[in-house]
């Protein structure tokens, strides 16, 4: 106990000087390497405590610090925000000791590691997707954790980003109109799925906004024949969006959409 105290002083005396530190990282005394990587750590210099305790991992593997130091370089990439690396770090943690000390604090922090490094919605996803995972693995496995809400506000979160990027394809559809093709029916789809997928997103009354507009464009630029279904179509559509968001900010539009299209199928159950 002595020892291990003296160790502690000497490596918190040895963060004073840079010379140190150098001759530090050619130091054989591991144990005294691990002190001072951890009173590193401790003063906020994670890139210098990482930087040690790579050198340790391994050596240290038949020892009892062997958790403590992967534990450790997965909190230091973290707090230099090197998620990806803090992510595969604490991976590794909870990969070889599953019933260790800091398992459950392990997996938790690789889900909001992967959570940390996902991108906006407009690029490629599939980071996203893995947070996700990493996420409802760690909360099957610990389905009481005090952590769990944390969790699932993450899970939330990125599920609206996967919609958010649905959403986007949907309105360039829409967007698109009829160039080189009916990009209306392509976004339709596109909403309509991203809306079965999420029923509860925050993004539904833009998504089924999308959907009213698209099958009102598709009526308005349909073939004489095909008018009357395609308009009836609309119709029904406006009553289930009107009927979900009464009060929607696109009120005025989805009135107009109704209003013009029962003109077109002039039938008398529309009339009052």
């Amino acid at each position: 106990m002595k020892k291990n105290i003296i160790i502690t002083l000497l490596a918190a005396i040895i963060l004073s000087s840079c010379g140190q530190y150098n001759r530090l990282l050619k130091s054989k005394d591991y144990e005294y390497k691990y002190e001072a990587a951890k009173a590193y750590y401790a003063k906020g210099q994670y890139n210098r405590a990482a930087t040690l305790l790579n050198d340790l991992v391994l050596v240290l593997k038949a020892t009892d610090k062997a958790e403590e130091s992967v534990y450790l370089l997965g909190l230091c990439y973290f707090n230099q925000k090197d998620y990806t690396t803090a992510a595969t770090t604490f991976i590794t943690y909870y990969s070889s000791y599953p019933s260790g000390k800091y398992a459950e604090v392990a997996r938790f922090q690789a889900g909001r590691a992967l959570f940390l490094d996902t991108p906006e919605p407009r690029l490629d996803q599939s980071s996203t997707y893995k947070a996700l995972q990493e996420l409802h693995l760690y909360l099957e496995e610990y389905p009481n954790s005090i952590r769990k809400e944390e969790a699932e506000s993450m899970m939330f979160e990125l599920q609206e980003k996967l919609v958010k990027k649905e959403y986007l394809a949907a309105k360039l559809y829409y967007d698109l109109g009829l160039y080189m093709g009916n990009n209306y029916e392509s976004s339709i789809i596109t909403a309509q799925n991203a809306l079965l997928d999420y029923p509860y997103t925050k993004q539904r009354e833009a998504l089924s906004i999308l959907i009213l507009r698209s099958k009102y464009q598709i009526a308005k630029n349909s073939i004489h024949e095909k008018k009357d279904e395609r308009y009836r179509d609309a119709i029904d559509e406006y009553y289930g969006f009107k009927n979900e968001f009464p009060e929607s900010k696109y009120i005025i539009e989805v009135e107009e959409i109704f209003k013009n299209s029962i003109k077109e199928v002039n039938i008398e159950e529309f009339k009052d």
